[in-house]
């Protein structure tokens, strides 16, 4: 390999590294929590900046990080070179991330009160409007659950096949990755979330 080829190929490893960690990631489906939108191994594109632009808006599809009362365990501490390592592998689909993440739709946000009554949702008491369910959904009855502040309130759009906040309570905004903008695979399925 020639000088200027390991030059580019270094350039390009660390390229990936800033993209992913502060841009951009690709995530690959893993369950079928958020059928028919997405199904089991779809891949993604995560924006890492969506947040920092503005607060999230019902009905983002969000990426996080296992809940704490999800019963997740917590991922192993690692060097500055392997985290690297990890991150471009991650990156490319090579290998999965350590830390189990989730992929879930927005339903209440900070200081709104949830709740499933009736087979639909109810936020501050009023029937919420899914166009992106199925005909026919029903939800399970559920809270009512007054959302803390700094926190989201999540469900799969699979009602029936999901563990969402029904399960595990809200989430914590700081352990949002990112707002799940594009599907990019398979290429015949690609479109904007």
């Amino acid at each position: 390999m020639t000088p200027d080829a390991l030059g580019d190929l270094l350039v390009g490893f660390v390229l990936a590294v800033l993209l992913r960690t502060f841009v951009a990631q690709a995530f690959r489906i893993p369950s079928e929590s958020m059928v028919p939108q997405l199904e089991v191994h779809d891949r993604v594109v995560v924006s890492r900046l969506a947040y920092h632009l503005h607060d999230p808006r019902r009905g983002d599809v969000v990426v996080f990080d296992c809940p704490p009362r999800a019963g997740c365990v917590a991922a192993p501490h690692r060097n500055v070179v392997k985290r690297g390592v990890d991150t471009v592998l991650e990156s490319l689909l090579i290998r999965q991330p350590e830390v189990e993440e989730y992929i879930k739709r927005v339903i209440a946000l900070p200081g709104e009160t949830v709740e499933g009554r009736d087979g639909a949702v109810y936020i501050g008491g009023h029937r919420l409007v899914e166009p992106y369910l199925p005909p026919g959904t029903v939800t399970s009855d559920f809270g009512p659950v007054k959302v803390e502040p700094g926190h989201l309130w999540v469900m799969g759009d699979n009602r029936t096949n999901s563990g969402d906040s029904r399960v595990f309570g809200t989430i914590d905004q700081d352990t949002v990755v990112g707002r799940a903008t594009n599907r990019i695979w398979p290429p015949w399925r690609a479109a904007f979330l």
